[in-house]
């Protein structure tokens, strides 16, 4: 999936409307493969911040969601469950949003 096909602006309005939904906050784009749990070519990964009561359930919900809004695969990577070596490698990818 490129992510220049999607309008930037209608991007970031369907983050807005999950983080509205779920506890956490979108900080950027990562390299496909990144979240390693979601298949597709046309998936799209997003590295997030987790707020308070965020549950394993809760970022599924979220996956889900934006998937639905974006018509694609969609994976949620947690920037608090990155560590040593994955932190530096998935971190280079980064693309803000």
């Amino acid at each position: 999936m490129n992510i220049q096909s999607i309008d930037r602006r209608i991007l970031l309005t369907h983050l807005h409307a999950v983080e509205e939904e779920f506890p956490l906050h979108f900080l950027g784009l990562l390299e496909r493969g990144s979240a390693p749990h979601v298949f597709g070519d046309d998936a799209l990964d997003f590295l997030a911040e987790k707020r308070p009561g965020l549950s394993l359930l809760g970022v599924t919900g979220a996956e889900l969601a934006l998937s639905e809004r974006l018509g694609h695969p969609v994976g949620i990577v947690l920037r608090s469950e990155l560590h040593g070596a994955d932190a530096d490698r998935v971190l280079t990818t980064l693309q803000p949003l």
